[in-house]
């Protein structure tokens, strides 16, 4: 039986969750087959079997996983003889530490100069849901957030500059190949990249250029979906 992958779709087919993502690019890491499966933010009954609310959710024969992290790990330990997405348990801690800053960071700054593109990109059914939620998490209108655009850009370069130091100095957040941590960032910027023509970085940022890279990854994987110019 095929490892089936749920993960969040909006209009004209875009594949933009950032958690997805991270599991997308695992999966290839690891050179595993999947069989991905649409799923809306109103369809949950299709991800019930999880035991969860959200995706990405995913099956492999009995095992039934929902959450990104944990679907890292069992891919991880499940197919140990395959490549590593984390390189040994150092590797898998700061990895986690990634995951974190990556989740309580990096995606509050960037979701507010596209939190309207998010809605506009959605089918109906879910606009509503998404509106309700996000307002209620960010306090203000879908239309405010987004209308503070060049008020949030400074917090938004403070926010990179890690990353962009970093980056500049090699070639990918987890060395000289790709891993994990990588996939963790990138599925931030393509959520972004798959919603909105916003740019979030300058063209000469070293950002940039590692988006490309990972762009260009497993055949232009993430390069090949619904999505604006990078």
């Amino acid at each position: 039986m095929a490892i089936e992958l749920y993960e969040l779709v909006g209009t004209e087919d875009r594949r933009f969750s950032p958690y997805c993502w991270r599991i997308r690019m695992a999966l290839a890491h690891k050179g595993l087959e999947a069989d991905i499966i649409p799923c809306r933010f109103t369809e949950k009954d299709k991800i019930a079997f999880s035991g969860g609310r959200t995706v990405p959710a995913l099956r492999d024969g009995a095992a039934e996983l929902t959450e990104s992290w944990a679907i890292a790990c069992y891919l991880e330990d499940t197919y140990a003889d395959r490549p590593s997405l984390f390189g040994g348990d150092i590797g898998r801690a700061e990895a986690r530490f990634i995951n974190h800053w990556v989740d309580s960071t990096l995606h509050g700054t960037m979701i507010r100069p596209v939190v309207l593109d998010i809605h506009d990109h959605l089918d109906p059914v879910d606009q509503a849901y998404f509106r309700e939620t996000r307002e209620k998490r960010l306090g203000a209108t879908l239309e405010e957030i987004q209308g503070q655009r060049d008020q949030v850009r400074p917090a938004l370069n403070r926010s990179f500059r890690p990353l962009n130091a970093l980056l500049k100095e090699q070639d990918f957040v987890c060395g000289d190949a790709p891993a994990y941590g990588d996939y963790i960032v990138f599925g931030a910027f393509q959520w972004v990249r798959s919603i909105s023509p916003y740019a979030m970085v300058e063209s000469d940022d070293p950002i940039h250029a590692w988006r490309e890279r990972m762009l260009d990854l497993y055949d232009g994987l993430a390069r090949s979906v619904t999505a604006y110019p990078s």
